[in-house]
């Protein structure tokens, strides 16, 4: 397994962090003024920031709903490991699931579920046909859970 090196940061990070997190758009400038501080030192900052890796990426939001997939549903996937026939592994399935069209995001847990999986779908039907007629035909795929979401807040 691979120690990832932690990287050092202070309160001024923390607040540049905490800003970008609610909203990833905002310039250097906008973050500059928010937070009292130099606009280059947010720079100097937020690009030592990304070159530790604290930073991976910078994301946004979307309202699914309004681009037609209105339900969100976690499915917990529990693995059978004893195929004959094929390798069986946690990331391998995990690949496989993220593959599938609706599937949003997929992590490996530990513990009494293998793997998560956060889909959106059109419908009742569409997330029924996913489950039921892609996930659970995936090899090494047991038991499946689907709790759909009511509201996010």
């Amino acid at each position: 397994m691979k120690v990832e090196k932690t990287v050092k940061i202070d309160d001024k990070d923390r607040a540049i962090l905490s800003e970008l997190t609610k909203n990833s758009k905002l310039t250097t400038g906008k973050l500059s003024k928010k937070l009292g501080m130099p606009v280059t030192t947010v720079h100097n900052r937020m690009k030592k920031l990304e070159k530790g890796g604290v930073i991976i990426n910078y994301t946004l939001n979307i309202d699914w709903k309004k681009l037609g997939r209105p339900i969100m549903a976690y499915i917990s996937i529990e693995i059978d490991y004893g195929s004959k026939t094929e390798k069986i592994t946690q990331l391998g399935i995990a690949n496989k699931i993220k593959a599938l069209d609706g599937v949003k995001d997929v992590t490996i847990l530990a513990g009494g579920t293998d793997i998560m999986a956060r889909v959106l779908a059109r419908d009742i039907d569409d997330l029924n046909n996913l489950v039921t007629d892609k996930l659970r035909n995936i090899s090494g795929v047991d038991r499946t859970q689907t709790m759909i979401v009511l509201q996010q807040v």
